[in-house]
């Protein structure tokens, strides 16, 4: 059974930093390309940043570019994204997805909502003002 099991969501006060970390289980893990999604409220879910596997290539949406960084660690087969200065507009339920055989992050980012394998629960970010 594969599963994505996200965590270190949190509140934190504008300009804060979090980290949260997706373990993949029951898949090849260098297969994929993962995903980092956000949605809030009475939004649709949007990618954030995304990783192939494989190569390390990676995906930046223009709104966390410079603050936000994706990184795997193929032994835990996990996969992280570090938060630094975050602002209110922040805030939204954050998700990890897997694609089987996605070789282009930027794909990832931009349809992997649509197409992704297998999908996490999900982890609340809050940032305050």
């Amino acid at each position: 059974e594969v599963q994505l099991v996200e965590s270190g969501g949190g509140l934190v006060q504008a300009g804060g930093s979090l980290r949260l970390s997706c373990v993949a289980s029951g898949l090849s893990f260098d297969d994929y390309a993962i995903g980092w999604f956000r949605q809030a409220p009475g939004k649709e879910r949007k990618g954030v940043s995304s990783i192939v596997i494989s190569d390390g290539s990676t995906y930046y949406d223009d709104s966390v570019k410079g603050r936000f960084a994706i990184s795997s660690d193929d032994a835990k087969n996990t996969v992280y994204l570090q938060m630094n200065s975050l602002n209110p507009e922040d805030t939204a339920a954050y998700y990890c997805a897997a694609t089987r055989g996605m070789t282009n992050a930027l794909n990832m980012g931009l349809i992997g909502v649509y197409v992704a394998d297998y999908w996490g629960q999900g982890t609340q970010v809050t940032v305050s003002s």
